[in-house]
């Protein structure tokens, strides 16, 4: 072809306008859809996930659990091993001696403080149970012209809180009859890990007190019922806990000594 045909072709050859997409800067552009964010199971909504903090909070406790457990088992066993030890005694004829002494304990008290113990045991899990159904129902009670009626709440907790100090009584009571009966912290070594025990169980059970007062205190706040289910679960768990604990102290002191 000549010159002057390609010249014409390019002259009349039609334009196709090309469009070019926009990103979505704030004038107009849409932006792209946002996935998870807000809640803590990735809701968009920005509600929190009761469950997976329920969860979380109950793994939290049996990792706190464990050293308490770790350290009364340490406790125990150099309970054993002193118990079958012997000590040097120039005055007897092979130079050592048996220096444990049995340790008279006050079984009719620790029982009714053992009886005392489970009773709070049963009504903290009686108000576990309590949160837990009115935490199921409360999506129930939202729905406009349902009506589940007036539901009766127990204090529970306060039982607990009522039982749990009594038994921190009748453990002091414990160790009073006992100094009764000439048995103090310096008087054996089997004495001394008696009140180590008690005390130390004492000690862990009146923090499981407070958190329950907490717990109380919270029920009584306006909060959500799944939040309370969170702080009145956690804390039942934690008061089995030291029910467990407790009985095997007690029995184990029981047959120990």
């Amino acid at each position: 072809m000549s010159a002057l045909h390609w010249k014409f072709m390019a002259t009349f050859s039609p334009t196709i306008p090309v469009k070019i997409p926009e990103a979505g800067h704030g004038r107009g552009g849409e932006q792209p859809p946002i996935i998870g964010g807000g809640g803590d199971s990735g809701r968009s909504d920005g509600s929190p996930n009761y469950g997976q903090r329920l969860r979380r909070a109950r793994l939290g406790l049996a990792v706190a659990l464990a050293p308490i457990f770790m350290f009364f088992i340490s406790i125990v066993s150099a309970y054993i091993m002193r118990q079958g030890l012997l000590t040097v005694d120039d005055r007897s004829s092979t130079g050592y001696i048996r220096d444990w002494i049995p340790v008279q304990l006050p079984l009719a008290l620790l029982l009714v403080n053992s009886a005392l113990l489970a009773a709070s045991s049963i009504t903290a899990e009686m108000a576990r149970r309590q949160v837990t159904r009115q935490a199921a129902l409360a999506p129930l009670r939202s729905i406009p012209g349902v009506s589940l009626g007036a539901e009766r709440s127990f204090p529970w907790l306060a039982v607990t809180v009522t039982l749990g100090t009594g038994f921190l009584i009748g453990q002091w009571m414990a160790w009073q009859e006992l100094a009764n009966r000439g048995f103090y912290v310096a008087t054996s070594a089997s004495s001394s890990f008696v009140y180590l025990l008690t005390a130390a169980h004492g000690i862990h059970l009146a923090g499981g007190v407070i958190v329950l007062l907490y717990a109380a205190i919270v029920s009584l706040l306006n909060k959500p019922v799944e939040a309370r289910r969170i702080v009145v679960d956690v804390t039942a768990w934690y008061w089995h806990f030291m029910f467990a604990l407790w009985i095997g102290i007690f029995a184990f002191l029981w047959f120990m000594k």
